[in-house]
């Protein structure tokens, strides 16, 4: 990473929350990266190198809100999608991207090529690995349209919910010990709360496994028990994944969330065993 990054694992030097003015120039030394150890610690992997994570998998981030000019001055908008990879030391702070993509309004690509460039170059230096980018049309970006995960919905199960901190002892079985599924199974009730801001993030969260079956009561229990956890995407969809992995060991998993957007931005992240793939279509919120 270069030294010109900002960077540090005290999210309280982060732009998030604060007041701050938006650039009217090109400001790429805006972007704010803050080291995934911050969060894994808490999760009992601080030791972990990018080589030996025990998950696979990316995060997606879809920007809303980006413009910029032609060589003529005329402004240009577009739909913007970042992919990038869980192995990367940094994740990128939300607010300094938002401020990073609004200094690109006055600024002057040849092409779009030329501006997807850029953009890739500057989130790539900032998470310290490769960021892949796409930038769609605004009705092109329509035409991908919206989708309706595959599987059983949890949210109509009858549950009394009273645990609001993350507890992996919610989670237990159903059926006997030797029965083996292949499920998919997500709920639009997750919700978790800022680290920074406290402001609540409200997302649908998709589970696929093959292994033991997990009770639905306790893992919808287990989901509804984020509702007043602080803790930025990524590491909420970790913690999720591993709390199924130690105490329901499947052969597979997949655990995915569709984060709803906030200053024209989402946050998409999945974690896997092995190489599994999950759709990246937008859910209905977003």
């Amino acid at each position: 990473m270069a030294s010109d990054v900002n960077s540090s694992s005290n999210i309280a030097a982060a732009p998030l929350g604060k007041t701050l003015d938006y650039p009217s120039a090109y400001a790429p030394q805006l972007l704010f990266a803050i080291p995934r150890l911050a969060g894994r610690t808490e999760l009992g992997l601080d030791s972990r190198s990018a080589n030996t994570l025990p998950f696979a998998g990316q995060d997606l981030w879809t920007a809303y809100e980006i413009s910029w000019c032609n060589l003529q001055g005329k402004p240009l908008v577009a739909v913007g999608e970042f992919t990038v990879a869980c192995e990367s030391p940094f994740i990128i702070e939300s607010k300094s991207l938002k401020l990073y993509l609004n200094s690109l309004n006055q600024h002057r690509f040849a092409s779009l090529p030329a501006a997807r460039q850029t953009i890739a170059d500057d989130l790539s230096r900032v998470a310290g690995a490769p960021v892949a980018v796409q930038l769609y049309s605004l009705d092109d970006y329509a035409s991908k349209g919206l989708t309706v995960f595959a599987g059983q919905c949890l949210d109509d199960l009858d549950v009394e919910c009273c645990v609001y901190q993350p507890d992996a002892e919610l989670l237990a079985f159903s059926g006997a010990a030797d029965d083996i599924v292949d499920e998919s199974l997500y709920s639009h009730l997750m919700k978790s709360n800022c680290p920074v801001t406290g402001q609540p993030d409200w997302a649908t969260m998709y589970v696929r496994y093959s292994g033991r079956p997990i009770c639905h009561r306790s893992l919808l229990r287990y989901l509804v028990s984020f509702r007043e956890h602080q803790g930025f995407h990524e590491h909420c969809v970790e913690r999720v994944f591993l709390d199924i992995m130690q105490r329901c060991q499947p052969s597979r998993l997949v655990v995915s969330a569709r984060y709803t957007r906030r200053g024209g931005l989402d946050i998409n992240p999945t974690r896997t065993l092995g190489s599994e793939t999950v759709d990246w279509a937008r859910t209905g919120r977003q």
